[in-house]
């Protein structure tokens, strides 16, 4: 990654097909975005059926998607630096569900014009953008087979696993930590439980030795355990394991 020469968008594939990009793709993604937001509280920055007209590109902070439904909400995914948000925003125009900060999150802004000039005139580029895409489907697929087949800690230690290998991908994770601004109300809705009995779960699991919060960090002192405890594949994140890509799509 060079986030000098790419601060706003440096991130975007890492770990996964950054290698696929020439550097002519890297500056044009890098000039797509005309503007950047810092939100230093949760903001809603696309509400559900509201018509989107840019997409957003998440520079520093985490997003989650979220749907509320008899007054509960739920929260449907939860995204990292580098990561393309709302890019299928540019397709279906309204989302079925709200696009919402998490803590101090700064994006960049992408008009939808721009990526239609992509769409005509850069094949490889918009394909990356749509790998981009079809990634956070596969993400969602694994969350549902998740939260049908695993209790809660399995469910939390399935999330954390996630989230530290979609961090270190970017170059944001520690050996034995990661970022988790998410408060236990949030990992509840990511997780499909109550607050109480996340609370419940968390104390369990830190005294287990598995996890601990502290500070806007979770501490993983035995990612291998983690893992095994929420039958955990990285595959799927398509960053290694059997369905890396390598360099299937390097630039022809």
């Amino acid at each position: 990654m060079d986030l000098n020469h790419y601060p706003k968008t440096g991130r975007f594939m890492a770990g996964r097909l950054r290698h696929a990009m020439h550097t002519r793709e890297k500056d044009l993604l890098e000039d797509l975005i005309e503007e950047t937001e810092l939100y230093t509280s949760p903001t809603t920055i696309l509400k559900r059926g509201q018509t989107a007209n840019r997409s957003t590109m998440l520079i520093d902070g985490f997003i989650a998607r979220s749907i509320t439904r008899d007054g509960k909400r739920h929260i449907v995914g939860i995204h990292v630096p580098g990561d393309f948000v709302d890019l299928h925003g540019f397709a279906l125009r309204k989302l079925d569900h709200d696009i919402v900060t998490v803590g101090h999150t700064l994006v960049g802004y992408c008009p939808h014009e721009r990526l239609v000039d992509v769409m005509k005139t850069e094949p490889h580029l918009t394909r990356l953008l749509w790998f981009a895409t079809l990634i956070d489907a596969a993400i969602h697929r694994e969350w549902i087979l998740k939260l049908e087949g695993l209790n809660a800690d399995g469910r939390l230690a399935h999330l954390m696993a996630e989230l530290w290998h979609r961090l270190n991908f970017v170059g944001l994770a520690e050996p034995q930590s990661c970022a988790m601004p998410l408060t236990q109300v949030e990992l509840s809705d990511a997780c499909g439980t109550t607050a109480i009995h996340m609370n419940r779960t968390i104390r369990s699991m830190r005294e287990a030795g598995v996890i601990d919060f502290a500070r806007g960090r979770v501490m993983i002192p035995d990612l291998a355990r983690l893992q095994k405890l929420g039958q955990f594949d990285t595959s799927y994140l398509y960053g290694d394991g059997d369905l890396y890509v390598g360099h299937a799509l390097d630039v022809m």
